[in-house]
């Protein structure tokens, strides 16, 4: 075996759980081969360049073998090689999400916290109740009979 289809290829490597999901992937157009947008047919062979767009991050790997049947992760990364600019790039991104701030922090409306949540029902516990209004009838004002 020579040539595969990327869609199987993308799929026995491990890079997306079903077939189905790589083919979705390849006709959004977020995998290229050797720098040109593939299509699900479109067959590799070892030495091609694939780029893979995962989220935020692209992944860029040269093929070197091919398989046709899904394995074990260990066979599937003996697979492809990762360039070194695609892990470089990938760890800018995981070093850029540890030190990003906590999203909540910057929330001045919105939702609660949990902090915020407490202090609010301690305070309609502890309100003063005595001083509002009641529709209620007193029952020693007999003016109205």
């Amino acid at each position: 075996m020579d040539r595969l289809r990327i869609d199987k290829w993308l799929w026995a490597a491990r890079f997306f759980k079903t077939r189905s999901l790589a083919a979705d992937e390849i006709g959004k157009n977020r995998v290229q081969v050797n720098g040109d947008i593939a299509k699900a047919s479109r067959e590799v062979k070892a030495g091609d360049t694939v780029a893979i767009r995962l989220g935020a991050v692209t992944r860029t790997v040269t093929v070197l073998g091919l398989s046709g049947q899904r394995g074990p992760a260990p066979v599937a990364q003996q697979l492809y090689e990762e360039t070194p600019e695609s892990i470089a790039a990938q760890a800018a991104m995981r070093e850029q999400r540890r030190m990003g701030s906590e999203p909540a922090l910057a929330i001045v409306q919105g939702r609660p916290t949990k902090r915020d949540r407490r202090e609010l029902d301690g305070a309609a516990r502890h309100a003063d109740w005595d001083n509002r209004w009641s529709a209620s009838i007193d029952p020693d004002d007999e003016t109205d009979r």
